[in-house]
């Protein structure tokens, strides 16, 4: 299933952010090289990046909520989750 996740950082959150930054886009490749992150970037505001979004494609939401539950963004709280939104979607297909 095909989801489209906007997040945005909790309040304060660009330190805490730029500390696990390399960890996250690590997994992020590495998502990405299975076919289940199928796009992402950073949210900026005013030249500083306040949140992400994401495209990916898991099997269903028992696999997309197991890789939240190991995100670095949501286990060293940057990602603000009362608000977090997950929007089932389709991709359209690259010809």
């Amino acid at each position: 299933m095909q989801y489209l996740i906007i997040a945005y950082d909790n309040e304060n959150a660009l330190e805490k952010r730029l500390a696990v930054r390399d960890e996250h886009v690590k997994g992020a490749r590495a998502l990405m090289a299975e076919g289940k992150i199928l796009n992402a970037g950073a949210l900026i505001e005013e030249d500083q990046m306040v949140g992400s979004t994401l495209f990916v494609n898991f099997e269903d939401e028992d696999e997309l909520n197991a890789w939240l539950e190991t995100e670095p963004y949501v286990t060293n709280d940057v990602w603000n989750m009362d608000e977090f939104q997950i929007v089932p979607m389709k991709v359209l297909p690259k010809e």
